[in-house]
């Protein structure tokens, strides 16, 4: 059977689908769906149709974004319009099969929103929401629309037309089409991926080797692992182009095994790949064979780093080498090696199928495209979202996230990761490209994006992001291992009021050199967080070290937890609660916290009844209270 047989024969079962006279019932079931308790809901709708003896379609679907409703679960019932519901419980699933599937309520105060040409009365469409307006969908085009173990559904979405296109121009071409398109590698370094293949495809070897980087490990990041899990069709395609662009024979994905439904996903759309003859000897006819192998990372964030990832793959402990040569010169056993992450192949096969020129009319002069974000942290609507290059900071806030939750004042926003910097509301306005970042400190990083409220301390926060890029090290070289250890050790000391204001400009040195002297882009980053934090809110940082306060009052050290007298009701339950038995009152008495025995627990402040607010944390000053139990007044 040749492609055009494959494709007429996937078409028409996906039309079937859409005009089955069965409902279709497709339930967000990535990792994050999972998580927020999706099986429990595809099971409790599995029971409610058989108890009903209903016949009904049930289609896991990839991540389509809206991870603060997760579960999302949609209905299609024939004639009308695709509803997602979000938020969906057990009880809420078995709600819907009565009220919209028996009887044709279509609970418009559980929907969403509706997707394709037709509408409900009441139900706004999905794609006009705030959240999902703004973005403009190139990798993630496929998630949360399609069955990702099922390589009929992608084909029939148009999915290979790149390959076939690419398979009928000649290699170069390919090159040149990518090239136009503006492509930058998505996975935070932004070098110009036609350039990349291009120095690859020119580099003299016996054989040339194609990697894609799926070891995502930022904290708050889960770009290419949705992507994988909702899609793995459009990275594979991505690849197989790159391949045969570049002369390569042999394929690696690397990916993490922390992500085994990524990896089942990607495992299960390989083998379907073969069987079409997509992957192999002679692809789809023509001259070109290829093969790929999924490789399971441990977990090491360095191995993020090319050099280190291939020396993963070929067995070594994976540390980082210096450069040149360049991976693209002498990569893989010492062969020609292009190296790309998830998402840049991901776009790779929508750049072939529509044009270089279409992709390059996304984004800015200097950043062309989309661009991935995992928007999480203190935002309403955290989620993956997808938005072409030169949004501002602002937006992606305010219109796609919703702003703070509880009306709470923006304090800062990290991107880039624990590689990436921390910028202050000053720049929401910022737009979000390469060189914009770049200027202000930041980097675009793979796409993790952290917001941060009022109560969010970002000395603390320097040293999370600094602790983590510690411990992940991998020590080869003197600047990142012990550079980092003793910027970390000042960090503690800061956060603990045991520094002085001299070390400010130790850590800022401290910072530079490290970033200027490591050996690679791990080590040459990790200061970051450091660097602009200091730039943007130095003044906190004289805070903990001048006056012992943490403004945020996050620094435990320096807090302190004193039991209010006028609003204290003595009714025992923080007493009862304190682990270190600080608490001392008796019924009807106003209690009293002895300051000596306090572990700064904050259970206290956890269990007081909110009606009460009995309960103050406070830094850099003391509050006047009794300092033995006395009665409380009579009302």
């Amino acid at each position: 059977m040749d492609f055009e047989e494959i494709r007429s024969r996937a078409v028409a079962q996906w039309e079937a689908l859409e005009r089955s006279d069965k409902p279709c019932i497709l339930v967000g079931a990535a990792t994050c769906g999972r998580a927020a308790g999706a099986s429990a809901a595809i099971e409790a709708i599995d029971n409610e149709l058989r108890e009903r003896d209903i016949e009904a379609i049930i289609i896991q679907v990839g991540c389509i974004g809206l991870c603060y409703a997760e579960p999302l679960v949609d209905i299609i019932k024939p004639g009308r319009p695709r509803i997602c519901y979000g938020n969906v419980t057990p009880e809420i699933a078995r709600a819907l099969i009565e009220d919209y599937i028996v009887n044709d309520n279509p609970r418009p105060d559980l929907a969403l929103g509706t997707l394709g040409k037709k509408s409900i009365v009441g139900i706004p469409r999905l794609f006009d929401l705030p959240m999902l307006k703004p973005q403009v969908r190139v990798a993630l085009r496929n998630c949360g629309h399609i069955d990702p173990e099922n390589i009929d559904h992608y084909i029939a979405r148009r999915g290979y037309s790149g390959l076939v296109k690419a398979l009928s121009m000649k290699p170069e071409g390919v090159i040149e089409e990518v090239t136009r398109s503006g492509l930058r590698g998505r996975g935070g370094a932004g070098f110009p991926t036609g350039r990349k293949w291009e120095f690859c495809r020119n580099s003299p070897g016996k054989e040339r080797y194609l990697i894609c980087n799926a070891d995502e490990g930022d904290p708050g990041a889960f770009m290419d692992r949705s992507v994988l899990e909702g899609d793995p069709h459009t990275v594979l395609e991505g690849i197989l182009i790159g391949a045969y662009a570049m002369g390569a024979t042999q394929g690696y994905i690397y990916c993490r095994a922390e992500y085994p439904l990524a990896l089942k996903r990607l495992n299960t759309a390989l083998k379907q790949m073969e069987e079409y003859r997509i992957l192999g000897d002679n692809i789809l006819g023509s001259d070109f064979s290829f093969r790929i192998k999924v490789q399971e990372g441990a977990g090491a964030f360095v191995c993020g780093e090319e050099t280190a990832l291939m020396a993963s793959i070929e067995g070594k402990r994976g540390m980082p080498r210096s450069r040149p040569p360049f991976p693209a010169v002498s990569g893989l056993w010492g062969q020609p090696t292009n190296i790309n992450n998830v998402e840049t192949w991901a776009n790779v096969s929508a750049i072939l199928e529509r044009g270089g020129e279409w992709y390059a009319g996304y984004g800015t002069e200097g950043s062309k495209g989309t661009k991935t974000f995992a928007l999480a942290g203190k935002v309403n609507r955290t989620g993956l979202i997808e938005v072409p290059m030169g949004i501002t900071l602002r937006q992606i806030v305010y219109d796609i996230g919703g702003g703070i939750p509880k009306k709470k004042g923006f304090k800062a926003i990290q991107t880039g990761g624990p590689s990436g910097g921390v910028l202050p509301a000053s720049l929401l306005d910022l737009p979000v490209d390469y060189e914009s970042l770049d200027q202000a400190g930041a980097i675009m990083g793979s796409g993790g994006m952290i917001v941060m409220d009022e109560e969010t301390c970002i000395v603390d926060i320097a040293r999370y992001f600094l602790s983590f890029t510690q411990a992940e090290s991998c020590g080869k070289c003197v600047p990142c291992r012990l550079g980092t250890k003793q910027m970390l050790d000042i960090l503690d000391d800061i956060s603990s009021g045991m520094s002085k204001m001299e070390d400010l400009d130790l850590l800022q040195g401290l910072a530079e050199d490290v970033k200027a002297g490591s050996l690679c882009a791990l080590g040459g980053t990790a200061p970051n967080p450091v660097l602009t934090s200091l730039r943007y809110f130095r003044d906190e940082y004289e805070a903990h070290i001048k006056e012992q306060r943490c403004p945020a009052a996050v620094c435990q050290p320096l807090v302190s937890y004193y039991i209010l007298p006028d609003k204290c009701q003595g009714c025992g339950i923080c007493l009862r609660a304190c682990p270190a038995e600080a608490i001392a009152g008796g019924k009807r008495m106003i209690h009293v916290i002895d300051q000596s025995k306090c572990i700064k627990c904050n259970v206290c402040l956890e269990v007081c009844p909110p009606r009460f607010s009995a309960v103050a944390k406070v830094s850099g000053e003391e509050i006047e209270v009794p300092q033995e139990p006395i009665p409380l007044k009579a009302d």
